[in-house]
């Protein structure tokens, strides 16, 4: 890469603060990077992608090259200014060895080099370095190629000159170690989704992606995809929404600093009727919210709702209408996106993903409601559109408030609040109990004579479960099926106030939450739909890890007398090579049995290969990126079929709907 800036004079070993060594990462590396799967593999990436986005911030770095090698390896290069390389005067060696090898120290921490990072738990590169087999770093400063190598967090040798450039920047190539990671197989789709997001989070920047293992299919090797957004946020709204029919096709957007605070936002409205809000914090998508998105919330209910009180016209449709305005209203068929940086992020919640800075709030509120108003007064068409959308959510939610209080009536009437068809468990501790929802009563039945009836409770479900992605609120509180599971689990509504449709799971009824349905394509498709109504209507169930996705065998082999369930096609292709040495099924005494459904196994079937916690096949379902899921839910349950067709049509084999 091109070396298009000066180099910084005052970024030196100086700006390099220690705050603790490296001990315990190889014993205890969950506790670092969140798990040893897949999901801590790709963290590495982001960890070492995260230095460079710092640069980037600062000014200092325009291009980013991610490779994920033939080796598995991934190799990160950037236009930056070069991790120091002069010796450390507290340690009294290389500052590129301290960043490399001491936990907790870098440039972040001191607010000359760096006013806002990333990165959440700031563990850094000395992290991904202490996880691999092998590291190699390379730093293009002063003309100079610097270099160290490792082996597992150790350095092989000092930092050395091994070559001159005219390059600018750091490049850094690691091997994740397999004793370690469960896998270390990259996914190219994960990488992808967060460099994508990372392009949209900070305009300009060019992010060029490449894969040079060889294609499974193709044998192709090389890859790539290029990731850049000259216009950030307003180009990441536009992605999100693009499955939705827009109200008015403008972006309202804002860029400024508040109180020392940058501040970014791009907000579209659509005809759909769920509020879609992507918040982030120093590139950090916090998936709980925080102080930011309580300032944004408050902004807009206070500007919208002063433009409607001061138009007469407008006003005069409201008081037409009878009903009161609730801040809610304000936001269906929103989608929005809110990036602000703050030097000093406290972060908290489940996830140790919401903001918890108190002043934020306030310079997001000052920011959001003048841009919003000058929009407004500016375009009167699209203030009136949206003003008319806000009369019609808040009779939608009236409507809803109603059907909601008239099945709790019913229910009440009828005793105890809990469905007919609830085959509930004997214990009531909710800490050691599940519930599993089962598709149709032929299955239901199955579920409930297999079952262990101390810990499990059994929920049929019967008839078309509801698609909420295409209706008002109040549909969804009317449909049988939908209130049938809500008042199993006990998630209420409304606890906070009468017109406050959030979700309170302080009273959930069960620990796990069960999807259990075929395994075929209807299956699937119901498992997507009440996938959907959790997710638009009871986030924090997935959030808190209750919602989870049973697997039933796809076929039952059986060679003489050996027999197993295969849940997958190549389980099976393995049995046949294990016991028929390549020959086809129904030869040589190996016969398979497809299973079609849930009903056609008998009790005693279904504990044993879906219900049974010792040898069952449970799938989480996690939201690890709230805008992904968001676009994905939008696109597969919408309107639009052309994005759905060639979804199914790359992901139909391997798709993991969990992610």
């Amino acid at each position: 890469m091109a070396d298009n800036q000066s180099s910084s004079s005052n970024y030196s070993a100086s700006n390099i603060q220690v705050l603790e060594g490296l001990e315990a990462v190889r014993k205890r590396p969950a506790m670092y990077i969140g798990d040893i799967s897949e999901k801590g593999l790709h963290h590495l990436v982001n960890e070492t992608v995260d230095n460079s986005i710092d640069e980037a911030m600062a000014g200092y770095c325009t291009e980013i090259e991610v490779t994920i090698n033939a080796d598995e390896s991934i190799t990160v290069e950037d236009n930056g200014r070069g991790i120091p390389v002069d010796e450390h005067k507290k340690l009294h060696k290389s500052a590129l060895e301290v960043v490399m090898t001491v936990l907790h120290a870098g440039g972040k921490f001191d607010k000359g080099s760096y006013k806002v990072s990333g990165g959440l738990h700031g563990v850094g590169v000395s992290c991904v370095n202490a996880l691999s087999t092998h590291m190699t770093s390379q730093v293009y400063r002063d003309g100079k190629i610097y270099q160290q190598e490792y082996e597992k967090g150790k350095p092989l040798y000092p930092v050395k000159v091994v070559g001159t450039t005219t390059k600018r920047g750091t490049r850094q190539q690691f091997w994740p170690d397999p004793t370690i990671f469960t896998t270390t197989h990259y996914q190219w789709d994960i990488i992808a989704r967060r460099m994508r997001e990372l392009a949209y989070l900070n305009a300009g920047i060019k992010i060029t992606l490449t894969d040079m293992r060889p294609d499974p299919e193709t044998g192709k090797a090389g890859r790539q995809e290029v990731f850049h957004a000259k216009d950030g946020l307003k180009e990441f709204v536009r992605y999100v929404d693009r499955h939705r029919t827009h109200l008015f096709d403008d972006v309202i957007y804002l860029k400024t600093e508040k109180q020392g605070v940058p501040i970014e936002v791009a907000i579209m409205y659509n005809t759909d009727y769920n509020e879609n809000l992507h918040s982030y914090v120093n590139n950090i998508n916090t998936i709980e919210g925080g102080t930011h998105v309580t300032g944004f919330r408050i902004a807009l209910t206070r500007t919208l709702k002063n433009y409607a009180d001061n138009d007469p016209q407008i006003k005069r449709e409201i008081e037409k209408s009878k009903i009161e305005i609730a801040s809610e209203d304000f936001r269906e068929g929103l989608t929005a996106v809110i990036s602000i940086k703050v030097a000093e992020p406290q972060f908290e919640g489940q996830t140790k993903t919401k903001l918890g800075n108190s002043e934020v709030s306030g310079a997001v509120q000052q920011a959001v409601g003048e841009a919003l108003s000058n929009y407004l007064e500016e375009h009167p068409n699209e203030a009136k559109m949206i003003c008319n959308k806000v009369i019609l959510a808040a009779q939608a939610r009236v409507a809803a408030r109603r059907a909601r209080e008239s099945v709790q009536r019913k229910s009440f009437m009828s005793g105890g609040g809990l469905p007919g068809k609830l085959a509930d468990c004997s214990l009531k501790d909710p800490k050691d109990t599940e519930i599993f929802l089962v598709e149709g009563d032929s299955a239901g039945g199955s579920a409930k004579q297999g079952r262990d009836r101390f810990h499990q409770a059994i929920l049929p479900l019967r008839g078309k479960i509801l698609n909420v992605e295409k209706v008002q609120r109040h549909r969804v509180f009317e449909a049988e099926s939908v209130m049938n599971i809500i008042q199993s689990i006990g998630v209420r509504f409304g606890v906070d106030g009468e017109d406050d449709f959030e979700a309170n799971i302080d009273k959930l009824r069960y620990d796990k939450i069960i999807i259990m349905t075929d395994a075929d394509v209807d299956g699937s498709h119901i498992d997507t739909l009440i996938m959907t109504l959790f997710f638009r209507y009871m986030p924090k169930v997935i959030e808190e890890g209750h919602l989870y996705i049973a697997t039933p065998p796809l076929y039952k082999c059986t060679y003489k007398k050996v027999s197993e369930y295969c849940y997958t096609d190549q389980q099976r292709q393995a049995f046949l090579d294990k016991y028929g040495q390549g020959t086809e099924d129904g030869k040589n005494g190996i016969h398979t049995q497809r299973y079609k459904g849930l009903g056609e196994m008998n009790p005693q079937q279904l504990w044993e290969t879906t219900m049974d916690p010792k040898n069952r096949l449970l799938k989480q379902v996690t939201i690890e990126n709230a805008a992904e899921a968001d676009e994905i839910f939008s696109m597969l349950m919408g309107d639009d079929v052309e994005p759905r067709r060639e979804f199914i049509e790359e992901n139909a084999t391997y798709a993991n709907i969990d992610a």
